[in-house]
């Protein structure tokens, strides 16, 4: 198995198209969106963690930026009706964090929002992974915080902006600001006016 990438990226094809060059060879990798985040563009050195799939008519290579990413991918493809393409719009859709709260917070409403994620769909991830998140993951109770983040996000939303809108906007909070959800949501909307 192909465990991992280390080489340059030699064609960058958003949403989820990165072709990595190593010792001569072309490695055509589906990664999430946070890849190109940090990617700077054709030329530059890359390293993804991977996991491969063999079907009988094709080998297909997922990369992600961390080790994490990579676990919760291989999570995601336990749960009944959710593949490989499904798993990584969710990954590109909603962060690590983003998901272990919504999941441990039990909101299937947070993954409905991923395109392709159907209300059912997300209450089954959420249910197939409430109990493997905490043991894989070490995931403890949530604190104030991420509560007050996954309802700023919540309302975010409802608003209608996208997932990875509201996020950008959550995460762009300075630390130890907003003390209630509505500080949170008045400081996250105005990421969106600057």
């Amino acid at each position: 198995m192909i465990a991992s990438l280390r080489g340059t990226a030699l064609v960058v094809d958003p949403p989820n198209l990165l072709v990595v060059e190593v010792g001569g060879v072309g490695f055509k990798v589906s990664v999430p969106s946070s890849v190109f985040d940090a990617l700077d563009g054709v030329g530059r050195p890359v390293f993804l963690h991977t996991y491969l799939i063999v079907r009988e008519d094709a080998l297909s290579l997922f990369g992600f930026p961390s080790e994490d990413e990579r676990r919760l991918f291989e999570l995601l493809l336990t749960v009944q009706g959710v593949g490989p393409r499904l798993a990584l719009a969710v990954l590109s859709s909603l962060s690590v964090d983003v998901l272990r709260q919504a999941v441990s917070a039990d909101q299937p409403e947070v993954l409905d929002r991923v395109p392709g994620v159907g209300r059912k769909t997300a209450e089954k991830i959420v249910f197939a992974l409430k109990d493997k998140l905490g043991v894989e993951f070490g995931l403890a109770a949530l604190s104030s915080t991420a509560d007050l983040d996954t309802e700023v996000l919540s309302a975010l939303t409802a608003l209608g902006y996208s997932v990875v809108e509201a996020q950008a906007a959550v995460q762009n909070i300075p630390k130890g600001q907003g003390a209630s959800v509505e500080d949170k949501l008045r400081l996250a909307l105005q990421y969106f006016t600057s």
